[in-house]
């Protein structure tokens, strides 16, 4: 008998003589997997900082654009009065929250009266950052200090040197 033969003949899986042939399995081994395993979680420790530091740029790019946008309505409002207004609120706008979920922080300064001189948001050697109004989200923390270099305002998101800067408070 051929071994075409054996196999039509319902022999397959069998020599000539009759004996078993081992079969051949199509699974995976424990080490294969492992090794998977291993390398899945290899590229998900490099892609999940990855992906946060991705979304932190997003959120700063998204509170600048936004800050960016509400001084374009105090602008407006102050040319329409001729002061700037007393809250975010009497712009007539919504006004969102930052990417974080808290609200933007306003302080007119230019205003009568002004402000107490220890409102305002100050920079490294404690000079005014504007003269104008303090605009800034408290970054992803949502705490702040007035001075920039207080640990606790690092991460905000700042409009200084009125309004030519509007970045985070540390690249100032």
């Amino acid at each position: 008998m051929t071994i075409c033969g054996a196999y039509r003949s319902g022999m397959a899986g069998k020599t000539l003589r009759g004996h078993a042939r081992p079969r051949k399995h199509a699974a995976f081994t424990l080490i294969e997997l492992l090794i998977v395993l291993a390398v899945i979680a290899a590229l998900v420790a490099i892609a999940i900082p990855s992906y946060r530091e991705y979304r932190e740029r997003a959120n700063v790019a998204k509170a600048i654009i936004e800050i960016t946008g509400i001084a374009q309505a105090i602008g407006i409002y102050h040319v329409d009065n001729r002061t700037y207004p007393p809250s975010l609120n009497a712009l007539g706008i919504r006004v969102p929250t930052d990417p974080w979920g808290h609200a933007y922080v306003y302080l007119p300064i230019d205003v009568i009266p002004p402000p107490n001189a220890g409102e305002k948001r100050k920079d490294k050697n404690l000079n005014p950052l504007n003269s104008d109004y303090d605009l800034y989200s408290m970054g992803p923390d949502g705490q702040t200090q007035k001075q920039l270099t207080a640990a606790r305002a690092r991460d905000d998101i700042v409009r200084a040197d009125n309004g030519r800067f509007i970045d985070v408070a540390s690249k100032h």
